[in-house]
């Protein structure tokens, strides 16, 4: 029997910004903007359903601007919370990408995974922090994580989280396939530019060595005042073949849906057995250094 799983992906370019408002009115008017698109994807009867980094904030980083650690919260916390009532609403999963403080000076970029009957099941701090100039000073406000990568047994599918500048880290989209993850999310604030050449082509990859399938989101627009460049969307569903099957725009507010056959991971296994062939006992080397 086919392991059919409908998921949705939401990209979303800020309402207010910065100077528009306070942190607590910019962060509300972004949560709120989401909400009909949350509704919309349990309408469509979505089953797994995931956000943008740092979904209800802007992508503060390119400054280093302390009043942004405001916008830190608990984690399970308010917004957890509420997305907990959509979620058993709708029986539908959603992954809530959030800025997260652990206690006061603890800050993680986090991603939330809520279970369909809307259960909290756990969260994923990104373990890879760039700090890159210009533009991505993201060390001045995340700690690196520390809680490894986990992988979520949720009522639709094994789950796992890689936020952004992970996905340039091929050792732990890996250790999510050896984990167990049928499915990975890489929620993600890029631009046009630097790394934009990248972004189908990794992720594409990380499915095929690991046999998995991948949902990418990247959000939309241009964020004042920092005017880093343009956030170019471009959220996508990629297969354990590396094959791009269904993308959205460049430019737009969207929710991308999608159905896939879970199924296809055993077959392409059964072609690709690069988990039965790999050589662990040879690559000290990649820890050592």
């Amino acid at each position: 029997m086919a392991r059919i799983v409908k998921s949705g992906l939401i990209q979303m370019s800020l309402p207010l910004t910065e100077g528009e408002g306070s942190i607590a009115e910019i962060k509300t008017a972004m949560f709120e903007k989401h909400i009909p698109y949350i509704e919309k994807a349990g309408k469509q009867g979505v089953q797994i359903l995931c956000m943008q980094e740092i979904f209800n904030t802007p992508y503060f980083c390119p400054g280093q601007d302390k009043n942004w650690y405001k916008s830190a919260e608990s984690v399970p916390g308010n917004t957890i919370e509420i997305l907990q009532e959509f979620a058993k609403k709708y029986n539908m999963v959603i992954i809530a990408p959030i800025y997260e403080e652990e206690m006061p000076g603890f800050l993680y970029n986090t991603a939330a995974v809520i279970d369909a009957d809307g259960s909290y099941l756990g969260k994923y701090r990104k373990n890879h922090i760039p700090q890159v100039a210009p533009g991505f000073y993201e060390k001045y406000f995340f700690k690196p994580g520390n809680l490894g990568y986990p992988v979520f047994q949720t009522k639709y599918a094994k789950i796992g989280v890689y936020i952004c500048y992970d996905r340039h880290f091929p050792d732990g989209a890996r250790a999510l396939g050896l984990n167990g993850a049928e499915i990975v999310y890489n929620p993600s604030a890029t631009v046009a530019g630097l790394s934009q050449y990248l972004w189908k082509l990794e992720q594409p990859a990380h499915a095929v060595a690991n046999g998995y399938f991948m949902g990418c989101i990247n959000r939309v627009g241009t964020e004042k005042p920092w005017n880093i460049g343009k956030f170019y969307g471009s959220s996508y569903f990629v297969d354990p073949r590396g094959q791009i099957f269904a993308a959205a725009s460049e430019d737009n507010d969207e929710l991308l849906v999608a159905e896939f056959d879970l199924d296809m991971i055993q077959e392409i296994r059964a072609v690709w057995p690069f988990y039965r062939d790999r050589r662990p006992e040879t690559y000290g080397k990649l820890v050592e250094l």
